[in-house]
Order: C-alpha cells, then sequence, then structure tokens
C-alpha cells in the first residue's frame, strides 16, 4: 500500500483542496504549496513548512507518482499539480474528504460534511458515510472507523495514506457537554460544533446554487481564495 509521510499528506491535501477551491490559481507553485500548508484555518496541526521541507515533500510525491510538475509556457517557476485521483482511482467527493483528513486530522461525519463542502457538496451524512464506506472496503483500505471521542457518541474517521501524520491519543480528556436546547438531550461540546458547521456548509451550498442560478458570483468566492 502507498504510505505518505506527514509532510506529504500535507502538501498533498493542499494540492488537492486548492485544485477544487480555487482553480484558476491552479496548478500550485512551490511558493503556494508552502503557503497553504501553513494556513492557520482549515489546518491542524498548525505547521511551519519551509521551502527545503515542501521541496522534499514535492519530490517524494512525485517519486510515489502522486504529483506531476508542469512547466507552462511563460512561467518562470514551476507548477505542480497532483494525480491522486488517477493513483488512487478515487471520485472527487472521495478525493475531497480524503483531503480534509490528510489536512485536519481524525473527523466525525458531520465535521466531514460540514468542512469537505468547500470542495464538493454531500446532499447528506449518508452521502458522506457512503463515500467513507467504499473507501474502507478497498482491498487496501484508505480509511478507518474510529471510536468516539472520550464524551462524544460520533464515530470518527481517519485516512491511512499517512497513519503518521495524526498520532490518536486515546488519553484525551473528557470533552465538556451541553444541552443542545432547554430540556432537550444533552451534546458535547464536539458534537454541538459539529452540527452547526454541518447546517452552515449545507447553508452556503445552498445559497451558493441559488446565486447559480440567478446569474450572480459565488458569493464565498472571496473566502475560499483567502482559505
Amino acid at each position: 500500500m502507498l504510505h505518505l509521510t506527514p509532510d506529504e499528506a500535507r502538501v498533498l491535501g493542499v494540492l488537492i483542496e486548492k485544485a477544487m477551491t480555487t482553480p484558476d490559481q491552479y496548478p500550485l507553485t512551490q511558493n503556494a504549496v508552502v503557503n497553504g500548508a501553513n494556513q492557520k484555518n482549515n489546518r491542524d496541526p498548525i505547521i511551519a513548512m519551509d521551502d527545503a521541507r515542501a521541496f522534499d515533500a514535492l519530490e517524494g510525491l512525485r517519486g510515489k507518482g502522486m504529483l506531476v510538475r508542469v512547466n507552462q509556457a511563460g512561467s518562470r517557476v514551476d507548477k505542480f499539480r497532483h494525480s491522486a485521483g488517477e493513483v488512487l482511482h478515487a471520485r472527487p467527493a472521495e478525493l475531497a474528504l480524503l483531503a480534509e483528513l490528510m489536512l485536519r486530522g481524525p473527523q466525525t461525519l458531520g465535521e466531514l460534511r460540514g468542512r469537505a463542502s468547500r470542495m464538493q457538496a454531500f446532499e447528506s451524512l449518508d452521502a458522506v458515510k457512503n463515500m467513507l464506506t467504499a473507501l474502507m472496503e478497498r482491498e487496501e483500505p484508505l480509511v478507518k472507523q474510529l471510536p468516539p471521542s472520550p464524551g462524544s457518541r460520533a464515530e470518527r474517521y481517519a485516512q491511512l495514506l499517512a497513519p503518521d501524520a495524526h498520532p490518536i491519543d486515546a488519553t484525551t480528556p473528557a470533552i465538556i457537554s451541553v444541552p443542545s436546547s432547554p430540556g432537550g438531550p444533552v451534546l458535547s461540546l464536539t458534537d454541538r460544533v459539529t452540527q452547526l458547521e454541518a447546517e452552515v456548509g449545507t447553508l452556503r451550498e445552498v445559497i451558493r446554487q441559488l446565486a447559480q442560478k440567478l446569474g450572480e458570483p459565488d458569493p464565498f468566492a472571496t473566502d475560499q481564495r483567502e482559505g
């Protein structure tokens, strides 16, 4: 099975993410890769990758057939695009989930739906689960299911391309629980945030589709470029 280093996973995640969210700025230069890897939003852990680490990661991915160097006419610098879809035989939605797991580590269905919607639209939690199940049931699984975090009832999912990128700490302290509504069931803070993120992701997609039908520009395009 193909194995990536933590830096290679971070760089591959960046390439997949940017290809889907900012296609007009893709393929990426090495400098853009560094900036994407070091973003402070939608990343966990936050790192400080330098040019040397980025170069090693890019070359490592290229050696594993996951990346292609592009020499564009009129460009003074090399650019890079991933070939993960072809190598892994993965659909765009599957790549979006893998990228999210590489960029942020193990997550619940709700977290994945809310966050990966930046790259691909997911109609429901079942749609996300079906994609993850397909990735788990391969001859060489790319994803595995983890038990819930302490204080939570939601299973989490982790990618297997770079298992060392986000070590699982079984001693993570229990999470504070808060009621979802007065008199309602008690949810952990993580579950509550997950629920809200999923709802926001769904609302953003509805607004994006409405804007498209009205012939208006994507209202979240600026957010994506900044992200």
